[in-house]
């Protein structure tokens, strides 16, 4: 007699099962962003220092635009396109092989390794030559040599990234999230060094704080690797690896094409700040609307907005994607996993990009003033980050998108979509810095016009990654509408003390200023998100999901 076949799996079941996998993505959240946060604040110190080394000179613009290069590559071959195209198909290959996982690993590493190693010799020895034949002026002689010493960190840094991903999927968020507070150590070490036992002037502190930013990629080199051991073999042997091989460089291709392009557009700004340290001036006989300190200002003011975005916009983007990786051919769970993510992102934005543009000033005040940088230098900052801070919550939202795409194997969609923002960039740089009383801030206000619909533009886009459904249904607009609410609240309650307050002349008053304001508005806002009884802060603080949610 045939057995009866077993029953199907109770609904409850699944129901379980999908929320150990979004308290999973909580718990990384929490991870991540805790130790986000320790290293952004450790960031903050580092510009604090550098700022007041280098002040808002040509010298601060020299060494921003050589540290650029580095972060451009690293943003494209190791936590761009690269991992892009190798987190998920290395996933897969943790489930059901993990020996072959490892082989896939160590082709992948080492490929990473020359390649990148190919160029930063390459690009070095062309920068030489370049010095040796054309001879030129001094501080763009700083920028090139500063650039030749930061190439050598771009090998090391970009495979410290790759082995990040390794890290994250087997759910190592904490290594990974504290390996830039190595960074900022040794930039810090080498600042203070440099203006105190070998008391050099900014200049020559430059070239010291670049060695540092050197013997910082060997230090978290050392340090991913060890905390790897456990999880990867390395070997020389690749075999069996060929079809994963194949499958991440299909997927690599297009990525890379698209944040090439991307990472083109991040050079070109990087170049048009930089054009009168790099060139002069003038710029076809007509004076260019940019200064030399304009690259370093902007550099600094970037560091601002960056900071909500990266401890938790990138935070929450960082923990989804292995989620959704593993999640990809379950197309339910990849969806509610998908809106999930949407949500945390946009609660914690949302009140961030307004705050961020109430604080502006006391906040550039406070970080940057003093030392070699100057009162007018704090205003440009502050100018310059109005201009950055209202479209933080579209930066935090195309993070999550872009990793939903390329968790599903889709990095075309985000090619075409990242394509036609690096031309609308584009033409905002080259046309709203000429416009008077704007200058360098234009490229501030391009980049947040083209962000704001770009993560407009993957958002209706992601329909196909959820069977046609809308990423964005009914009830996650009324949750994204609440968080909105409680964030125009909170703005309201830190203008009024704000106003109440005046801003006066002095650090210390600014100090307090500042803590006084972020202190009530985030009292303000976890206040009312407590009285209306908001999921996302208790997927948040809680180990345990609503499951009516």
């Amino acid at each position: 007699m045939t057995p009866p076949p077993p029953p199907p799996p109770h609904r409850d079941d699944d129901h379980a099962a999908d929320e150990r996998a979004h308290r999973g993505v909580f718990s990384a959240i929490r991870t991540v962003a805790g130790f986000t946060l320790l290293s952004r604040f450790g960031g903050l110190l580092r510009d604090v220092t550098t700022a007041r080394v280098f002040g808002d000179t040509a010298i601060a613009s020299a060494f921003a635009f050589a540290f650029l290069i580095p972060n451009v590559f690293r943003r494209l071959f190791g936590e761009g396109a690269l991992a892009a195209a190798f987190i998920p198909e290395y996933a897969r290959l943790d489930a059901q092989d993990p020996a072959l996982a490892a082989r896939f690993a160590s082709f992948t590493m080492g490929m990473l390794v020359v390649v990148t190693s190919a160029i930063a010799i390459l690009a070095d020895a062309a920068i030489f030559l370049a010095i040796a034949l054309t001879d030129p002026g001094e501080n763009t002689r700083l920028v090139l040599e500063l650039t030749a010493i930061m190439l050598l960190y771009m090998p090391m840094i970009c495979a410290v990234a790759v082995l990040g991903g390794i890290l994250q999927v087997h759910g190592r968020f904490a290594i990974v999230a504290f390996s830039p507070v190595l960074l900022n150590a040794c930039i810090i070490a080498g600042a203070l060094l440099a203006i105190g036992p070998m008391g050099l002037d900014p200049r020559g502190a430059t070239y010291v704080v670049s060695g540092g930013v050197l013997l910082s990629g060997v230090v978290q080199l050392l340090w991913s690797l060890a905390a790897i051991r456990r999880h990867v073999r390395w070997t020389l042997a690749f075999a069996g690896s060929r079809d994963s091989v194949r499958t991440m460089l299909r997927r690599f291709v297009p990525a890379a094409i698209g944040l090439g392009t991307l990472q083109l557009n991040t050079l070109f700004d990087g170049f048009i700040a930089s054009w009168p340290i790099l060139v002069g001036p003038t710029i076809l006989g007509v004076a260019y609307p940019l200064d030399e300190a304009s690259a370093g200002i902007i550099s600094y003011s970037q560091r601002l907005y960056q900071f909500p975005l990266g401890v938790f916009g990138i935070a929450v983007a960082t923990a989804v994607f292995p989620a959704l990786s593993r999640a990809a051919d379950q197309p339910r769970l990849f969806t509610e996993m998908l809106r999930r993510g949407v949500r945390l992102s946009l609660f914690i934005a949302l009140p961030a990009t307004l705050g961020l543009l109430l604080v502006r000033h006391d906040l550039a005040y406070v970080l940057f003033r003093g030392g070699n940088f100057s009162e007018a230098g704090v205003d440009r900052a502050a100018f310059i980050l109005l201009g950055y801070a209202p479209a933080v919550w579209a930066y935090s939202l195309s993070h999550v998108f872009i990793r939903a795409f390329y968790a599903r194997g889709d990095t075309v969609t985000p090619l075409r979509i990242a394509v036609s923002m690096v031309a609308l960039n584009l033409l905002g740089n080259v046309t709203l810095i000429w416009i008077p009383g704007l200058g360098e801030a234009g490229l501030a206000w391009s980049t947040a016009i083209s962000s704001t619909v770009h993560a407009l533009l993957l958002m209706r886009s992601a329909r196909r990654l959820t069977d046609g459904a809308p990423a964005v249904d009914r009830t996650t607009m009324q949750a994204l509408g609440v968080s909105l609410a409680l964030a125009v609240g909170m703005a309201f309650i830190v203008g009024l003390f704000m106003l109440a307050v005046p801003r006066l002349d002095g650090w210390t008053h600014a100090l307090l200023r500042l803590l006084g304001a972020c202190a009530l508005g985030s009292a303000a806002y976890i206040a009312g998100a407590v009285a209306l009884q908001r999921t996302e802060l208790r997927w948040l603080l809680s180990r345990r999901s609503d499951p009516d949610a």
